[in-house]
């Protein structure tokens, strides 16, 4: 029989599994709680960060396929204690769409921790530090 932080750390690799194959609607949506939340701390893409609610982040997983060609999650490295999963992993990523000085096709890479709280089987909250490799 799994444990509750086996079960947690494969609930978010499914997850991360379901970002790759840009997942959408009740398909993404099953991972989360009702109230879940994403905080992404500022970066290099997003300068400000942000603060997604379960609706936000069901619209912003819309955009994906105008997006990206393609996306990765390699872990590198996965720990769960109770409720918590904290992940590290690789990204990468083929732009559908340039922007800026990126043109379209260009492989984008970041090396993400993640820093999940799971309720009742599902994510409840997720707070990314996302580092992205240069690009011009």
């Amino acid at each position: 029989m799994a444990t509750r932080e086996q079960e947690n750390i494969q609930l978010i690799r499914e997850y991360l599994k379901a970002l790759e194959s840009a997942a959408t609607g009740e398909n993404l949506a099953r991972f989360f709680t009702t109230d879940a939340v994403q905080v992404e701390l500022p970066n290099r893409l997003n300068p400000q960060g942000g603060r997604s609610d379960l609706a936000t982040l069901l619209r912003r997983a819309e955009l994906v396929p105008n997006l990206l060609r393609s996306q990765n999650y390699a872990i590198v490295s996965e720990l769960a204690a109770g409720e918590h999963v904290a992940v590290e992993a690789t990204w990468s990523a083929t732009l559908a769409t340039g922007f800026g000085s990126v043109a379209a096709g260009t492989e984008m890479r970041a090396h993400f921790a993640m820093f999940f709280r799971i309720e009742n089987g599902r994510i409840q909250s997720q707070r990314n530090y996302d580092c992205f490799e240069p690009w011009t």
